[in-house]
């Protein structure tokens, strides 16, 4: 009965293969068995007679099974990078915040340019989604030059802390632009929000003229503050347009409109300001390269930990980019931060972690 069961296997992959010509089923009884079990899918083993093979079977199953802490582990090495890229800019000073963007699109293109082609998904996208491939570049590279401008003009983490706020405008525009809900929960999270902001921006018409007594700079710390809170806003309203888009994008695709828009605003502006200097130190050329690597490298893996963890947990791990910001800013820039950029900070973490947990409940529902 071998020779019929071999016609079985045959008849079983007939619709994924060409028809050579015919042969009979007992003709070549071997070679045909092991091609049919060296072919993925459903296969027939000589050794088991079975299919799919049993062994082969438990194999895929055991390389298919990942860590289970490997998606956070992923967010946490992207907050990792995420916080050195940002050090590194705070290191910068005689670089203004639009040429360092512009020269981390640079280094991130040379990467990304081989990637798109590689995986042959063109340049431009679907045709519907093209606008919003737009939208996603232009918002997202704005995003990352108001960033890089508020580490430059107030400290690291108030800069991280008030940027972190992001997922509470995300849930707003999310209600305005995709019709989800927005609960009282919502309401009460971005309340702590904008209480963290305000104990870290300690105006003077709440906290009286002690709060001017930051060195003389509470006007660049203002503008600071303006600018992570706009870094908030439009990475939130990116979100929501890659959440519009969903997965039928290429992630390598979407990093590249980000990429070649950042990059021509960039040289807009500094056309129009007129700031455009190469760095005259070794050290600082060689940092401007490690933001470029380092942003790069944590999009990358925090899109891993997204496709393999649940989105709540990663928003959670996200957190630690506030505390690695505090722990730079300590280390490496002799910066103590005061008790009320730490409670500015426990509140906002709090928004954004009990937002990230709210989801994660509804989700396992």
């Amino acid at each position: 009965m071998r020779p019929l069961d071999v016609a079985q296997a045959a008849e079983r992959q007939e619709p994924a293969l060409p028809l050579t010509g015919d042969r009979s089923p007992g003709a070549s009884e071997e070679p045909a068995a092991a091609d049919a079990a060296g072919t993925p899918g459903r296969a027939w083993c000589w050794l088991c007679r079975s299919s799919p093979c049993g062994s082969r079977v438990q194999s895929e199953a055991k390389k298919k099974a990942p860590c289970p802490a490997l998606g956070l582990f992923y967010t946490l090495l992207s907050a990792f990078l995420f916080s050195v890229g940002s050090l590194f800019v705070k290191k910068v000073q005689d670089i203004h915040a639009v040429e360092i963007s512009a020269f981390r699109c640079v280094f991130q293109m040379l990467v990304v340019i081989p990637c798109l082609i590689y995986r042959k998904n063109g340049f431009i996208g679907p045709k519907g989604q093209r606008i919003f491939l737009f939208l996603r570049g232009a918002l997202g590279s704005t995003a990352m030059i108001l960033l890089y401008y508020a580490v430059q003009t107030t400290s690291l983490a108030d800069a991280t802390v008030i940027s972190f706020s992001c997922p509470v405008f995300t849930s707003i525009f999310a209600c305005i632009f995709l019709k989800e809900k927005y609960s009282l929960w919502d309401a009460l999270f971005t309340a702590f929000t904008i209480t963290g902001v305000v104990l870290i921006v300690r105006p003077p018409f709440l906290f009286g003229s002690n709060a001017a007594g930051m060195a003389e700079s509470y006007s660049d710390h203002l503008k600071g503050t303006f600018a992570s809170v706009g870094h908030a806003v439009l990475a939130a309203l990116t979100l929501v347009i890659l959440r519009k888009m969903g997965k039928s994008v290429d992630y390598i695709l979407s990093i590249w409109y980000y990429v070649i828009l950042g990059l021509l605003e960039c040289v807009i502006v500094l056309f129009i300001l007129g700031e455009w200097s190469l760095p005259y130190c070794g050290l600082d050329r060689l940092f401007l390269i490690l933001i470029g690597l380092f942003g790069l490298g944590g999009q990358v893996f925090l899109t891993k930990a997204i496709q393999i963890e649940k989105a709540g947990l990663v928003a959670i791990m996200k957190t630690m980019d506030v505390v690695f910001a505090f722990i730079f800013q300590i280390i490496f820039l002799n910066d103590i931060p005061t008790w009320w950029t730490v409670g500015g900070a426990l509140c906002v973490v709090a928004s954004s972690t009990g937002a990230a947990a709210r989801k994660l409940c509804q989700g396992s529902k």
